[in-house]
């Protein structure tokens, strides 16, 4: 059994659809205050690598959210769609837009320090602090 597979899906519109080539099955949860601004709660999501193709894609609006990442959303009806790093070209799609969600693995939580107190997942995961996260994926300061 592989931890990579290929899906699709697409915004709430269905102005964007989408192909991802190479989901990985093991999921997770930030809780940055950026990301909980933008969902109104913690970002579910998935790495895709870089192979994901969009049809639709004149509908797609992004955001530039900091130095490094950038996140998709579409211009008809605000679905959150991605957060792409723009260094490697990475996505990180969010996983209630997937077609079939039924083999994700609720796997990690990043910037768990800054998870407000007012929920809590059950899930045994692995859990990075903001501090472990910048000096695992942060490109190197100039």
């Amino acid at each position: 059994m592989t931890d990579l597979m290929t899906g699709t899906g697409s915004c709430l519109c269905g102005a964007i659809q989408f192909t991802a080539k190479t989901i990985h099955k093991h999921m997770g949860a930030c809780h940055c205050h950026m990301c909980r601004k933008w969902n109104g709660g913690p970002l579910m999501a998935v790495s895709c690598g870089t192979e994901v193709e969009f049809e639709g894609a004149e509908n797609i609006s992004v955001f530039d959210s900091s130095e490094w990442a950038e996140r998709g959303f579409c211009k008809k009806c605000g679905s959150h769609l991605f957060y792409r790093l723009k260094g490697n070209n990475e996505y990180s799609m969010l996983v209630g837009l997937f077609d079939d969600d039924s083999q994700f693995i609720f796997e990690h939580q990043v910037f768990i320090d800054k998870k407000p107190e007012f929920y809590d997942f059950s899930n045994k995961t692995e859990n990075m602090t903001e501090a472990e996260v910048f000096a695992k994926y942060a490109p190197p300061s100039a």
